[in-house]
C-alpha cells in the first residue's frame, strides 16, 4: 500500500513526484493514483494525494515518448 502526501499551496505534479518519488519521470504513476485531481495545475494546500508504490526497475527503462527504449 502506498503513502499519502499533504499539499502545500503551489505544489505541481513534477515537484510532488520528484520529492515523493524520486524522480519527475514517474509523474504518470502519481496521475494514475490520483485521477480525481488530474485537473489541477498548481496545487493549493492542504490536498491529500495517493503516492504509489512503485519499485526503481520500472524507472531503469527510458519512457516511450521519448523514443529508443535504452537503458538510462
Amino acid at each position: 500500500m502506498g503513502r499519502t502526501y499533504i499539499t502545500v499551496q503551489g505544489d505541481t505534479w513534477d515537484k510532488i513526484a520528484y520529492e515523493t518519488l524520486g524522480s519527475e519521470y514517474s509523474l504518470p504513476f502519481l496521475l494514475e493514483a490520483n485521477k480525481k485531481y488530474r485537473h489541477i495545475v498548481i496545487f493549493p494546500s492542504g490536498l491529500k494525494i495517493n503516492i504509489p508504490d512503485i519499485t526503481t526497475s520500472i524507472m531503469t527503462k527510458r519512457p516511450a515518448w521519448l523514443g529508443e527504449d535504452d537503458e538510462l
